[in-house]
């Protein structure tokens, strides 16, 4: 990558949510990662150009208003009998000329099944392609429900936007 591009970033951040239903602990999740007032708008998984992936915790997630679109690719597991695994990920991929790269999310109720689907995506994704991808990373979150329902999330937030006619 050219260290005289500009890069935006876009964080992957996990939680595990808990409620009294999966709907609320999904939101309980969100709410641990500071997207709980969004409205989510699931994207397809295609890094933009002159975007760095960043999964250390060091990148902050695009900031909003309360009600805003949220631009996202996210895997959430549930799991709402004891002993119940739920397990998310979210892989990437990026281009060694910093044009781009590709994301997989994945769910299951192993962190083996998530892993292998997450990684088997990538390698199939980037087969074939004359671009050159730098190695696969991930991000996973694994839980084991106890008595009500969980959520594990992995979210990679893009942008925050209001809606047309707002502010």
């Amino acid at each position: 990558m050219s260290s005289s591009a500009v890069y935006a970033t876009i964080p992957v951040v996990a939680a595990t949510g808990a409620g009294g239903t999966t709907l609320s602990a999904f939101h309980d999740a969100l709410v641990q990662v500071n997207l709980g007032h969004y409205n989510l708008i699931r994207l397809s998984s295609v890094v933009p150009p002159q975007t760095r992936v960043d999964a250390s915790g060091a990148a902050a997630v695009p900031v909003g208003q309360w009600g805003d679109k949220m631009y996202c690719v996210y895997a959430a597991q549930w799991a709402t009998e004891p002993g119940e695994e739920a397990w998310a990920g979210i892989g990437w991929v990026q281009r060694r000329d910093g044009k781009g790269g590709l994301f997989v999310e994945h769910e299951g109720t192993s962190e083996r099944f998530v892993r292998k689907a997450i990684l088997t995506s990538l390698a199939d994704l980037v087969r074939g392609r004359e671009d050159e991808f730098a190695e696969p990373e991930l991000t996973m979150r694994g839980a084991v429900c106890d008595d009500g329902p969980l959520c594990v999330l992995v979210i990679a937030p893009y942008e925050a936007a209001a809606w047309a006619g707002d502010r």
